[in-house]
């Protein structure tokens, strides 16, 4: 009995060692992901970086050496392992040149990575809450008018709510000039 329960033991202890030992065997894909962000000079999702991370139910074998990233090639990344002969492609995030060339101008989109832009002067609002305004629908073939009153102040261009009374629900509209807005989508009139 005590033979028995020695082999089952040492079958278990066996069986458990196998799954490190397999996970040793295969590429480890979190470098890869790291090799690529850093050859391409972006990280995951960034312009010019890799769009997803490298799937993870891909089994390489471990490259010897540390595998090779060349790119961006046709929109994306190719790494690989010469000495055991294989080879994947990343894909990458539209925009990489702008990336690849240097800093975004301080006019792209704010993030945490770059500088907030100057703050810009406010535009003298034409609107002020409570002013009747002509609400304009139309285009070239057609045009339609209500009188309105604004719910808050605009500016030339700036989208705001107005009503036709205190108790209708409100419509967003866009301001034109001094009393007058226009329902957006609605381009020439």
């Amino acid at each position: 009995m005590f033979r028995y329960s020695a082999i089952l033991l040492a079958a278990a202890a066996l069986t458990g060692v196998q799954p490190a030992l397999a996970q040793q065997k295969f590429e480890n894909l979190d470098r890869i992901d790291s090799l690529v962000a850093m050859t391409v000079g972006a990280n995951l999702g960034e312009p010019g970086g890799p769009a997803a991370p490298v799937d993870r139910r891909l089994r390489l074998a471990a490259c010897p050496t540390t595998p090779t990233v060349e790119g961006p090639v046709f929109g994306a990344a190719m790494v690989q392992c010469a000495s055991l002969g294989w080879r994947i492609r990343v894909p990458l995030v539209a925009g990489g040149a702008a990336a690849a060339s240097g800093p975004l101008p301080r006019t792209a989109a704010a993030n945490r990575f770059t500088r907030p832009a100057a703050p810009v002067a406010p535009k003298e609002n034409i609107v002020r809450k409570g002013d009747p305004v002509q609400l304009m629908a139309g285009n070239a073939a057609f045009s339609v008018s209500r009188m309105m009153v604004a719910d808050e102040d605009g500016a030339v261009g700036e989208t705001i709510r107005v009503r036709e009374d205190k108790k209708s629900a409100p419509v967003f509209a866009q301001v034109v000039e001094m009393g007058v807005v226009r329902i957006p989508g609605f381009n020439s009139f």
